[in-house]
This record gives structure tokens, C-alpha cells and sequence, in this order.
């Protein structure tokens, strides 16, 4: 009888505290510099909206320094998750494939993605997950403090905005890992973390920024239909912070709920594809 995958997730991950712990000044730093930058970030936005309490994404779009920061909070969380779980074993994968130690992973029984995609967790980079939680939090419980159109929290938004953050990691995943299997066809891809944050940029702020504009249509096309990147932080963000709330809102925010959801299923399903193309050319270190 097999494993269940749980388990040996587990183990991979108990595994890789174990390691992380091994060298506790090392952790603690990494935790204070993941920290300190989102720190350093808070910082900056709040220069900006110290000089108006609207940032400049257009007139009628509810992001005010309350609401933006539960979308940067939100950010943060996504972030953290990717980088803890995905993103050291994506940059693993082209040593793995450099060295042949990939021949190993293929002969293991047990599914080579789930594998590759688990081995090593990178526990420090989930500090920032608890700091965006924090955030997050704090900012919710001012609107819902406010004098003036007071925002309204269910235990329903809560779940629909967990359930949203996760489908946003899907997303994310599926775009990083896509990106890793490159490395078959590259030999090494070690601009993978570089073209990661290039790429990922686009994400970190409102949608409503790239409405104007023909570059700025372009953008927001390719980054909400090609490259699904903009719903991932954008929908759970709005379902917390629900900027339009009190104004009726707009018809498509549902329909950005249902894109959200798509995308995490369809890009699972591409990425899957690509990775199981990329296997298929992989040619081994014995061969």
C-alpha cells in the first residue's frame, strides 16, 4: 500500500524544519530580512497615501489606504505561500536535471511533479505570511470601525477569502513551475527567480491601474486572460476589503470570482501538460 501523499508531505516538510533549525542564526536572519522588506514596503505606501488618502488608480475604485493595504496584506500571504512551498524546489529542478539527479526523482513511485514540486520547504519565507495576516486584519477592523460606511465581515467573506488566496496559489504554482520546466529544454534556467519577480510585478497592485491607455489595456488583457496573474491577488483582496462596497459595485467583480476560479484549473491543467512535455524530452544522464 502506498504512502498517502499527505504523509510524505509531512515528512518533507518535517524534514526541512529540521534542516532550517540546524542553523538557527541563519533562520533568524532570513526571517528578519523577509520581514524587514515587507516592513520597508508598508513604509513606502504609506509616504504615498500620507500625501492624500487616495493613490493614484483612478476616481470610483474604493482603494483608499485601508483597502489598499488589505490588498498589500493579501499579497504578502500569496507571496509567502509561493516562496515557502514552490519556490526552492523550482530552482532545485534544473540543478536536479544538471547533474542527472532527476533520473532518481523519475524512478521513485511516486508522481514525479508532486515530487519535485515538494521536496524542500523553505520555512523562513513564512514569515511574511503571519505579517500579512496581521495587516490584513488590522485594516479590516478599521473599515469595520468606521464612522462612514462601515465595512460588514461574515464568516462566509472569511472562507470565500481563504478559499480565493488558495486558488490564487494555484495560479501562481502552475505559472512558476511552467517556468522551471523550461530548464529541460535550457539546460539551466538561472534567471528563473529574476524572470519570477519581472513576471509576478505585475501583480502586487490593483487591477484598475492598467485600465488606461493602450499599453496599459494590453497589459491588463495579457495579464487577465493569457497569463491569469491579475485575479490572483485582486479577487480575495476585493472580497475582504470590498472597495465598491456601499456604491452598488460592479457587474463584473462576479465574473472575476468565476475567472479566478478557472484560471486555477485551467493553468493546473497546462502546467501539468507542459511538465509531463518537458519529462518526455528529458533525456538521461545514462543515455
Amino acid at each position: 500500500m502506498h504512502t498517502p501523499w499527505f504523509k510524505i508531505f509531512l515528512t518533507f516538510a518535517r524534514n526541512s524544519l529540521v534542516r532550517d533549525m540546524s542553523f538557527r542564526a541563519n533562520f533568524i536572519l532570513q526571517c528578519i530580512t523577509s520581514v524587514s522588506w515587507a516592513i520597508m514596503n508598508w513604509a513606502f505606501f504609506k509616504i504615498i497615501f500620507a500625501q492624500g488618502n487616495a493613490i493614484a488608480i483612478g476616481k470610483g475604485t474604493g482603494w483608499n489606504e485601508s483597502e489598499f493595504f488589505i490588498f498589500l496584506g493579501t499579497v504578502w500571504i500569496i507571496n509567502s505561500i509561493v516562496q515557502t512551498f514552490f519556490m526552492p524546489n523550482a530552482e532545485e529542478f534544473s540543478e536536479l536535471i544538471r547533474t542527472g539527479n532527476l533520473d532518481f526523482a523519475l524512478l521513485k513511485p511516486i508522481d514525479t511533479q508532486f515530487l519535485i514540486s515538494f521536496t524542500r520547504l523553505n520555512w523562513p519565507s513564512l514569515a511574511n505570511f503571519f505579517l500579512g495576516i496581521l495587516v490584513v486584519a488590522f485594516y479590516t477592523m478599521t473599515l469595520m470601525r468606521s464612522e462612514s460606511n462601515p465595512l460588514t465581515i461574515t464568516p462566509l467573506t472569511v472562507l470565500l477569502y481563504v478559499v480565493f488566496i488558495a486558488c490564487g496559489v494555484v495560479v501562481m504554482y502552475s505559472v512558476m513551475i511552467s517556468l522551471a520546466s523550461t530548464s529541460v529544454w535550457l539546460g539551466r534556467n538561472q534567471n528563473l527567480y529574476m524572470l519570477w519577480f519581472y513576471l509576478t510585478n505585475f501583480y502586487r497592485y490593483p487591477m484598475e491601474i492598467y485600465q488606461r491607455g493602450a499599453i496599459g489595456w494590453t497589459l491588463w488583457g495579457f495579464f487577465m486572460f493569457i497569463v491569469p496573474i491579475l485575479v490572483v491577488a485582486n479577487v480575495p483582496a476585493r472580497t475582504m476589503a470590498q472597495p465598491l462596497r456601499g456604491s452598488g459595485g460592479a457587474w463584473w467583480e462576479n465574473w472575476l470570482i468565476l475567472l479566478l476560479v478557472v484560471a486555477a484549473g485551467a493553468s493546473l491543467m497546462v502546467s501539468r501538460r507542459v511538465f509531463r512535455w518537458a519529462l518526455a524530452s528529458y533525456r538521461s544522464a545514462s543515455s
